[in-house]
């Protein structure tokens, strides 16, 4: 008796593999969160050979903010904040946010996790588990500042787009991006200074 081998890539009879990649991604983070999921068992959920997976995504971090159709992945925010003088990261960064959620459609998929987090304790886990582990502490520890510094920074940024975006709060809701970055830059960039 003959066995047959499976070719990795796509599977036969499906056109669209990476949305079946997504669709499975989406579950496995649901089941196990941002930590204890893998690009195995993403693989494994969308029958596919992990290769493939990281042929569309090429890494977890990737994939979770492709999933989870946030406005922006861990590679813009490493860019942003690691290519230029350190003594301007603060307002590269407040720039970034701003910018990244100036448009609805980059802003709307960030404002329904953050809603989601707020109300699911798994969305939470998941929200919590990425920004801390994928994004914050990378950036932190590449750049030498301390775990709680990076927390505080983000925390502030957190509370503007929530003044922003969910409760809308005036006249923070209505505020130019360039008076934001102008207010905010300062704060940020001492969070982040050691």
């Amino acid at each position: 008796m003959s066995t047959i081998k499976r070719r990795p890539g796509r599977r036969p009879g499906s056109a669209d593999t990476r949305g079946e990649i997504l669709a499975a991604a989406r579950k496995v983070f649901a089941e196990k969160g941002f930590d204890k999921a893998t690009v195995r068992g993403i693989a494994r959920e969308a029958q596919v050979d992990p290769a493939l997976v990281h042929h569309y995504f090429s890494t977890k971090e990737g994939m979770f903010a492709a999933a989870m159709q946030l406005p922006f992945s861990p590679d813009l925010v490493y860019s942003v904040v690691l290519d230029g003088p350190r003594e301007e990261l603060g307002r590269r960064l407040v720039t970034m946010m701003l910018t990244v959620t100036s448009e609805p459609e980059t802003r709307e998929p960030l404002v329904a996790l953050i809603r989601s987090a707020m109300t699911h304790e798994q969305a939470r886990t998941m929200f919590r588990e990425f920004i801390t582990n994928a994004m914050l502490y990378r950036v932190a520890d590449r750049l030498g500042i301390p775990h709680l510094r990076v927390e505080a920074a983000f925390a502030q940024m957190f509370g503007v787009l929530m003044a922003r975006y969910v409760l809308r709060l005036e006249p923070m809701a209505s505020a130019g991006r360039e008076e934001l970055v102008e207010l905010l830059a300062p704060t940020i960039q001492r969070y982040l200074t050691t």
